[in-house]
């Protein structure tokens, strides 16, 4: 039986994260890794050699036993290669039914089936990356409908009565429609860094970054959205440059001067700079009302809004400004006060510009 099943490295099945179960022409166990084992409860060694149909009891979604007479008959002609992805049910050791996602490959010599080869994954698993990519879109839609709503107000009014608007009216319209343009710019930006971030595919443009500059050109950005907007920005004279993604950077900052503005009060803030000889680090500080020891451990978690603060944002904010800070090898943390106000505070590493082989690489602000 054995002998008609081409060989699987055991190392190799081991190595990989998904539950692997190799089947020979009778559906019979002949090669099972580690995750497998996980999965199912039973030791490796208890598996091989026994039928898959009297181990598992693998059934369809209907509680119909799988491949009840043999493999399908699809499985038989030579051009079929991949078994298609569906949802199992499997008996564990424990007696209890595991739902898992299958996928596979038949294995053959020459033209004749010699078994097939199959991954599993929990069922679970997937249905709650599912759910969370549903609650991504559904968040995110209703943050855009709002600008986009603005954008096509305003610009149907303006296209239909510009000859009897004042300048004025014109000028605060067109800046009104800029400031919603730029906040689906930033909805955008999240979306695609929560795809890249989650699949290690973040990419980071550095460069020698003046974070001074840099704070004080995003607080000037937000002063047009929050005209009561009262920062005060605390860099000492010989603060250092960062070796950083400017672009994310900005980001980071602008979501955490913007939270103190939504959650706690635009005016009073606090930018502050401080760096060793091993790091430099953010922070904005609020005179809000603090963060209660229930949420403080929360407010980076994905979509995570305090039901006491005035609902605001998609709640990705902070979850994707961690990641970003994370992708420069820094920390992003907070610490509050209540009745006193919170700090957000992000470090990055301090690199030494003569390391980076920039040369005269244009510095961020300058």
């Amino acid at each position: 039986m054995a002998s008609d099943c081409l060989s699987l490295d055991q190392a190799c099945l081991d190595v990989l994260p998904d539950a692997v179960i190799a089947l020979d022409a009778h559906q019979v166990i002949v090669a099972v890794n580690q995750a497998a084992s996980v999965l199912t409860g039973y030791p490796v060694e208890a598996m091989l050699g026994i039928s898959c149909a009297a181990l598992l009891a693998p059934r369809e979604n209907d509680g119909s036993p799988c491949w009840p007479a043999g493999w399908h008959p699809s499985a038989h002609l030579r051009s079929v290669r991949a078994v298609p992805e569906q949802d199992m049910t499997l008996r564990r050791a424990d007696g209890a039914d595991r739902r898992v996602a299958v996928t596979g490959a038949y294995r053959r010599r020459g033209d004749r089936l010699i078994g097939a080869v199959f991954a599993l994954r929990d069922a679970g698993l997937r249905v709650h990356q599912m759910n969370t990519g549903i609650e991504i879109v559904s968040t995110v839609s209703h943050e855009l409908r709002s600008p986009l709503t603005s954008v096509k107000g305003f610009t149907a009014l303006l296209l239909n009565r510009w000859d009897r608007l004042a300048d004025d009216d014109k000028v605060r319209m067109l800046e009104q429609v800029n400031r919603d343009a730029d906040r689906v710019t930033r909805l955008i930006t999240e979306l695609l860094d929560i795809s890249r971030l989650e699949s290690g595919r973040l990419v980071l443009r550095r460069q020698m970054v003046d974070l001074a500059r840099l704070g004080a050109s995003v607080v000037d950005d937000l002063s047009v959205e929050y005209p009561a907007l009262d920062v005060t920005l605390c860099f000492p004279s010989s603060f250092p440059k960062v070796y950083a993604d400017p672009d994310k950077v900005v980001q980071v900052v602008t979501n955490l001067v913007e939270n103190a503005c939504k959650y706690a009060s635009p005016t009073g803030l606090l930018v502050t700079g401080e760096a060793n000889s091993e790091e430099v680090a953010l922070s904005v500080t609020d005179r809000g009302d603090g963060i209660g020891a229930e949420d403080i451990e929360n407010v980076f978690t994905r979509f995570f809004r305090r039901s006491e603060a005035r609902p605001s944002g998609s709640g990705l904010g902070l979850w994707i400004s961690r990641g970003l800070v994370e992708a420069h090898g820094g920390r992003l943390s907070v610490t509050s006060v209540p009745g006193q106000g919170s700090t957000f505070r992000f470090t990055l590493p301090r690199v030494d510009f003569d390391d980076t082989d920039l040369g005269d690489t244009d510095l961020y602000g300058s």
